[in-house]
């Protein structure tokens, strides 16, 4: 232990142990700061890449309804519309 606190009396080693410190832990950018940062990049990584398959899928969608139709049918089949003198009965698997 004493040949540890002989260490500690150089200026240097004192200087440079303070300031590690305060990088490490007291700063703005810390590293439970930065930390935090790459978890929210990585949720926004991982969000981006579920934007771009939904866009994809919207966009076949998309191109798929060019006539009256199909249309109709994705009306009738995704957002359950019906005619006036029609019933719907959906049906859930559990």
């Amino acid at each position: 232990m004493i040949k540890y606190l002989r260490y500690l009396r150089n200026k240097y080693i004192l200087t440079l142990m303070i300031f590690g410190v305060y990088m490490l832990f007291l700063d703005d950018v810390d590293v439970f700061s930065i930390f935090r940062q790459q978890m929210k990049y990585n949720k926004i990584l991982t969000e981006k890449v579920e934007m771009e398959e939904k866009l994809v899928k919207t966009r076949t969608v998309l191109n798929q309804l060019n006539n009256l139709e199909s249309i109709e049918k994705f009306a009738r089949e995704e957002k359950m519309f019906k005619r006036d003198d029609e019933d719907i009965f959906v049906i859930v698997e559990d």
